[in-house]
């Protein structure tokens, strides 16, 4: 069992630090699955900050049987209850307690997209990243940790870790990595079976230091979106509803998917077929956190691993705006250390990172044993 200390000193965090939240404010506390006793500890947290918690719970084998059944009619309502409670908040944080991961994955896709369209983008894409001070994070079951191939101590203990970091001085160790990529036109990525080109000028980069996802440590920001031509393939698997993509390969004209495949292709072209923008790419990222070294088959882990990237179709984000909307957001990660295979990542032609360490003076303090 996880000691009460560590979840409390986690919850901690997530209100005082990364919600910022202060006296009056309105906090969503979204829970889907079993989340142990962190979800009393965030309320005992948000109440220590004098703010007000509202707390929303999810059973994944109920949310199964209502996705299986679901309609049109039914999402659009359900979706307007939802964006009018979103309203009213501050504040979210998203708990993830999976026990099965792939509890979703019989919902037909046909299904799943409308939920996506209907459901998910008004009410988390367009109103709660928008218009809230945001958290989501995942919660240690024993799913997770057979899914990272660990014992269940062994994950617990690795989980805090990456979780509890100093994400200030992380924080400020991203800064000359932002204000590199505000200053970057052309990109370039180079790995086996990848040659990417695209331009990120103009759109400005963010640094994701324990603010909106636990855990954290990424600088994102989005390609200009008629830029991106080339291929790649990513060498780290995906669960996107619940379904596990693997050896996704990706090519690019003009900004645009003109080639997709995986190992069940079928499956993949549906995703990037739920509208016009998923065929489009909505965000570039470079992970840091030193702690996340492995996939583990979860992607709020694996887009943070140090030495990858994630290059994701699909609607961008606000504060790196690109024009994209989509109701897809499927980020896809390539890893770049020695592990997998090695690559670079070039700026304005000069090389940056080489096999996951970068090679420049201002950003080696990004590299794992300066951020431990």
């Amino acid at each position: 069992m996880i000691s009460d200390k560590r979840q409390e000193l986690l919850a901690e965090n997530l209100v005082g630090y990364s919600i910022k939240a202060g006296k009056g404010d309105k906090v969503w506390i979204d829970i889907i699955g079993d989340c142990g006793r962190l979800p009393e500890c965030i309320i005992r947290a948000v109440y220590r900050h004098g703010a007000m918690p509202f707390v929303n719970i999810v059973d994944k084998r109920i949310l199964r049987e209502v996705l299986n059944g679901t309609d049109e009619k039914q999402l659009e309502i359900w979706a307007r209850r939802d964006m009018d409670f979103m309203d009213k908040m501050d504040c979210y944080i998203g708990v993830r307690g999976d026990v099965n991961s792939y509890e979703l994955s019989d919902v037909p896709s046909e299904k799943m997209r409308l939920y996506d369209r209907l459901y998910l983008e008004p009410v988390h894409s367009e109103r709660r990243v928008a218009h809230t001070r945001w958290v989501i994070l995942r919660y240690p079951t024993t799913g997770m940790s057979q899914l990272a191939g660990m014992s269940t101590s062994a994950f617990e203990d690795y989980y805090f870790d990456v979780c509890c970091l100093d994400y200030e001085k992380m924080g400020k160790a991203m800064q000359p990595l932002v204000e590199l990529m505000n200053s970057t036109d052309k990109v370039r990525i180079v790995a086996k079976d990848t040659d990417l080109t695209f331009s990120i000028k103009g759109i400005g980069a963010v640094k994701c230091a324990g603010g909106c996802n636990i855990p954290d440590g990424e600088v994102y920001t989005a390609t200009v979106k008629d830029s991106v031509n080339g291929y790649i393939h990513y060498n780290v698997p995906s669960i996107e509803n619940d379904f596990k993509f693997e050896n996704v390969r990706l090519e690019f004209k003009d900004g645009r998917i003109v080639n997709a495949s995986a190992n069940d292709s079928l499956k993949a072209n549906e995703l990037f077929d739920t509208d016009e923008g998923a065929r489009y790419v909505g965000e570039f990222a470079i992970g840091v956190n030193p702690y996340v070294t492995k996939a583990i088959g979860d992607i709020l882990f694996d887009e943070k691993i140090s030495g990858s990237i994630h290059f994701t179709p699909g609607c961008c984000y606000d504060d790196a705006p690109n024009g994209n909307k989509s109701a897809l957001h499927w980020d896809l990660v390539l890893c770049q250390t020695p592990e997998y295979g090695g690559g670079e990542i070039w700026f304005d032609d000069v090389l940056i990172r080489k096999d996951g360490l970068f090679v420049i003076d201002e950003l080696k303090g990004l590299n794992p044993e300066n951020l431990k």
